[in-house]
């Protein structure tokens, strides 16, 4: 399990695809835990060399190297994420199970106060 702490260490690492194609770098990173058991779900990662943008990219299966770190999806699946505009340190409710769904993760809504089960850390 990774939990948000051994992210601080990831700041500035390439980041990689499942193919091994360069994602971004990890300069930006925005943990995203799961507020039930604190294990890192996604994170965000500078994308693209013109227009950079912030994607989210799921954790959950990433491996990690001395110098990168190799996401389990395609470039093609970050590419096509869905745009979330990140507004606080909650995404809604909405936009946690659309990117749930986006990467195949199994998504059931937690019984938090809040209704939502991602928090950034």
């Amino acid at each position: 399990m990774i939990t948000h702490q051994s992210i601080a260490e990831w700041r500035g690492k390439d980041l990689a695809d499942c193919e091994g194609d360069k994602i971004g770098k990890l300069q930006d990173v925005y943990v995203y835990v799961d507020v039930e058991t604190d294990e890192a779900i996604f994170g965000t990662a500078k994308e693209g060399r013109i227009g950079r943008h912030l994607t989210f990219v799921p954790l959950v299966g990433i491996t990690i190297g001395p110098e990168s770190l190799q996401a389990p999806v395609t470039g093609e699946q970050v590419k096509g994420a869905p745009e979330i505009a990140l507004a606080g340190d909650e995404l809604s409710q909405q936009d946690e199970s659309n990117l749930y769904h986006y990467y195949e993760l199994n998504y059931t809504p937690p019984s938090t106060p809040s209704g939502r089960r991602l928090a950034r850390r």
